[in-house]
Formats: C-alpha cells, structure tokens, sequence
C-alpha cells in the first residue's frame, strides 16, 4: 500500500478523534457512550488535569482547547500545512497525555492511547508526500 494512503488514514484517525471528543463535550454523542457527556462534566475533568489554575482560569481553558482541537482537526482533514498541524496535534496530546500523568497516573493515558495517538501526530508530521491536501494548490514549484 502507497505510503500517501496511510498518511490519509493518520490525517482522519487524528482530526476525528479530536472532532469526537469535542462532541462529547458538547452533549452530541449518546449519554450512555459518552465520557463526559456535557460540558460542566469536561470541566470538572479540565480541573482535574489543570489543578494549579484557579477555577476562573477552567472554562476559558476549557474553551481554548476546544478551539484548538477543532482547529487542529479541520486542517488536518483538509491537508493545510499538515506537517505543521500534525506536529501540533503532537503536541497538544503530549500534553495531555503527560497532564493525565502526573494528575491522575499513567494508566489512563496509556488506556486511552493518548500517547499513541501523540507519536501519530508526530510520524504523520513527517511524511512529506501531499494526497488530498489543499496545499497542493498553493505549491508553486519553484
């Protein structure tokens, strides 16, 4: 199988993990599959992982992660700037990741394949080869 096909299973794999967590937030999935099922239970989990911020700090973190995640995932299923966007997305899950550690332990980001899914983001920021991707059209070969 072509490398480019595999890179187009990353870019879905991330960018949708990322939108189904946000839906989860937002009360879009079934309660009973859900893992926090509306916001005020994301954000007693956002303090969870963030208990250095006071509470007022919560729902704006709340709020920009949220932001970033839909951002993350809308270029990553577009193809803009990939390699930056999955290096991001790498980033944010490392984060979070190593956020679950030292809050909460280390099984439930392994449980979760938060790291997984991390060092995802980082390998598909690497493949340089462009299928389906919007920066198609702006490379001018030069």
């Amino acid at each position: 199988m072509k490398i480019i096909y595999y890179k187009l299973f990353l870019r879905a794999s991330i960018a949708f993990s990322f939108l189904s967590a946000v839906a989860d937030r937002l009360g879009l999935w079934p309660e009973e599959i859900s893992a926090w099922g509306n916001w005020a239970n994301f954000l007693v989990y956002t303090k969870l992982l963030n208990p250095w911020f006071p509470d007022s700090f919560i729902n704006p973190i709340g709020i920009v992660v949220t932001f970033i995640e839909v951002l993350l995932a809308i270029f990553l299923i577009i193809g803009f700037k990939t390699s930056l966007f999955a290096r991001l997305s790498g980033y944010i899950l490392l984060l979070f990741g190593l956020a679950m550690t030292f809050t909460i332990g280390i099984k439930a980001p392994f449980d979760y394949s938060v790291f997984t899914a991390s060092a995802a983001g980082f390998g598909l920021s690497l493949i340089k080869q462009k299928y389906l991707e919007i920066d198609v059209l702006f490379n001018d070969n030069r």
